[in-house]
């Protein structure tokens, strides 16, 4: 006789999930608060430690528990923002600009930074996006670098005959970039100090002065910086704060401007919008860069920060030798492995041998110590365990930051959480002023990133930036406060709408 319509019995660590998901729900088990040890859990249920395990997994994945490193299980904040998500803007065409504002980043820039600096030290910086430095594992970062010293002890001892790149990096950059489906010679990768330097050098290779490079809107300052002081031209493309930049508004572009050489993309987590590119659009854009005859010129520093059950391939996958290498693939390890190294890498496609012409001439040969260690750290398995760790704290830090921009800014604000990433984008009120915010906010210690410092077009001055890199202490929340403050004032003093009669 067949049993199947016979109910199955539940397993023991879903009874026991249940039964912790039922004390959270109803307040017994807090936010914040650690849960039961494995070891406990077989204690106080009877139960193995597979078992005991499985409990606590099944919790993180219902999103109740999350898992800290080396430190246990813990209570999770209820999931879900009172906040409205980030509104798409116009995508058809490109963001119309008079030509006298196509320059102005540079003086933009520095005024900000020369109002931080006469501020002098900041209690509390929530303007720049880098991780804490708790989040990189400097003791096995130490015992890497004494281990290649006692192999190599003449490695910091300059040679004339060092090479620009090391064979070693190029071999270990190779294989790595093979995990996340790019294919590249060993020989045509480079290393560059930090990512910066790859897209400058990129832009070198592929533009001269009066020329036009499309960018992103809104886009990493450094970007605009780095056209305007080369005499090129940026010419800003509407992008998504989900799907990036419009490919319709930039063929519009391609068709339109004579003098357009290239696009600069940040396919995975833009900055500062936090988009992810779909792999339809990645391809899509490859080709139309094909089809007109433009470098792509890929910033894909963050592709690893991005929190994904798949691995994402940039737009570098779809780009086949027989297309002469329209791909100018620049990526760096500053962010997500030792920042002070500033260790970047690019592969220049049909431009690689101008790139290493350009980059030979300015700055010579490249230190051997920091390419090893890193070509041995990204070669290791406790690369992507360390990844990993890095991303589980940073979702937490993005979470709590959401929620306290929910709990002070004033209604209106608009953030759409982004799946990974060091910061936050946020849409104010119309009417409120991020350019004041960040004067105001100095005042009480605290650096921010305004809206105007991302474009030239003047459009995102009720735009701000928020870094989510620091771990979320009471010192930061009590920062939200205080910027909520900040703000309320500014909404107080705007004009009370009429009503129509």
């Amino acid at each position: 006789m067949s049993h199947s319509s016979e109910p199955r019995e539940v397993p023991i660590y879903r009874q026991l999930a249940a039964l912790y998901e039922q004390a959270i729900a109803a307040g017994s088990l807090t936010p914040g608060m650690r849960m039961p040890s494995v070891r406990e859990l077989c204690q106080r249920h009877q139960v193995s430690l597979t078992t005991a395990l499985q409990v606590l997994r099944q919790l993180e994945s219902q999103g109740c528990v999350e898992a800290r490193e080396r430190v246990g299980y813990f209570v999770r904040e209820p999931g879900g923002l009172a906040l409205p998500g980030a509104r798409e803007p116009d995508l058809h065409e490109p963001l119309a600009q008079d030509p006298r504002v196509f320059a102005g980043i540079n003086e933009r820039i520095s005024g900000f930074l020369e109002k931080a600096r006469r501020a002098g030290p900041l209690p509390l910086d929530l303007g720049s996006a880098m991780p804490s430095p708790s989040l990189f594992d400097a003791p096995a970062l130490n015992r890497l670098a004494h281990g290649l010293l006692r192999e190599q002890p003449d490695i910091l001892v300059y040679g004339p005959s060092a090479p620009t790149t090391h064979p070693e990096f190029q071999q270990a950059m190779a294989r790595h970039a093979l995990t996340f489906g790019v294919c590249v010679a060993p020989a045509d990768i480079g290393a560059t100090h930090g990512n910066s330097e790859a897209v400058n050098l990129a832009l070198d290779a592929v533009a001269e002065p009066g020329d036009v490079i499309a960018v992103e809107s809104p886009t990493f300052f450094g970007i605009l910086q780095a056209i305007e002081v080369r005499g090129l031209r940026a010419l800003e493309i509407p992008s998504s704060p989900h799907t990036g930049m419009s490919l319709e508004a930039l063929e519009l572009a391609a068709r339109n401007e004579p003098r357009l050489k290239g696009v600069v993309v940040v396919p995975h987590l833009q900055m500062p919008l936090g988009s992810v590119m779909p792999d339809t659009h990645k391809e899509r854009l490859v080709a139309l860069c094909v089809e007109h005859g433009l470098a792509l010129i890929e910033d894909d520093i963050y592709r690893e920060f991005v929190e994904s059950p798949h691995v994402l391939r940039p737009a570098k996958a779809w780009d086949r030798p027989g297309d002469a290498g329209q791909v100018i693939y620049c990526a760096s390890l500053s962010k997500s492995f030792a920042p002070g190294l500033r260790q970047g890498w690019m592969s220049a496609g049909r431009w690689q041998a101008r790139v290493q012409m350009i980059k030979f001439a300015r700055t010579r040969n490249m230190q051997t110590w920091s390419q090893l260690l890193a070509a041995r750290s990204v070669d290791s398995p406790a690369y992507e365990r360390h990844m990993r760790r890095m991303r589980a704290q940073l979702r937490i830090q993005r979470e709590q930051a959401a929620r306290a921009v929910a709990r002070y800014f004033p209604a209106g604000t608009r953030l759409s959480l982004p799946p990974g990433g060091l910061s936050l984008w946020l849409e104010l009120p119309i009417g409120i002023s991020s350019t004041r915010l960040y004067d105001e906010a100095l005042q009480n210690g605290i650096r921010v990133a305004p809206g105007p410092m991302f474009s030239n077009t003047g459009r995102y001055e009720h735009f701000l930036r928020l870094s989510c890199g620091m771990p979320f202490t009471a010192e930061v929340e009590a920062g939200y406060r205080t910027l909520g403050g900040l703000l309320a004032a500014q909404v107080a003093e705007l004009p009370v709408p009429r009503k129509v009669a």
